[in-house]
């Protein structure tokens, strides 16, 4: 519905990036985009720009960019903070540096939104979303 709106509002298939954590999600951006009628392509397979298609990116491949509007989305409480990364901490200390580091991720994500963002995330979200209130 979202990304349906921001077409009819005049904003093109390129200046819209649906951005998610990791590679796991990009066939759910991949979906959404196909929900809303449009064809998706991966940012991580090329940054050559496609008129006729809404990009998708992870946050890593997403960093340094701009779109005119954002959607993260999949941010689940399974997906963010990544759990490979928390299941691989040692001690408290290198924990606490994942979070730190798994939050500026999702900040980082956020502010490629140059006009519109919309987060997103099935129940339960990550508790990183706590941060938006």
């Amino acid at each position: 519905q979202w990304l349906r709106e921001q077409l009819e509002s005049g904003v093109s298939h390129e200046e819209i990036c649906i951005i998610v954590r990791s590679d796991d999600e990009l066939s759910r951006a991949d979906d959404a985009a196909a929900g809303a009628g449009c064809k998706s392509r991966n940012l991580n397979d090329s940054k050559s720009i496609d008129r006729k298609t809404i990009p998708i990116a992870t946050m890593h491949m997403a960093k340094g960019m701009e779109f005119r509007s954002v959607v993260v989305m999949a941010c689940d409480d399974e997906v963010i903070p990544l759990p490979s990364r928390i299941e691989s901490v040692g001690d408290d200390a290198d924990l606490q540096e994942v979070y730190a580091t798994e939050r500026q991720l999702l900040y980082v994500a956020c502010t490629r939104a140059r006009d519109c963002l919309l987060v997103s995330g099935v129940t339960p979200a990550s508790e990183f979303l706590d941060d938006f209130e």
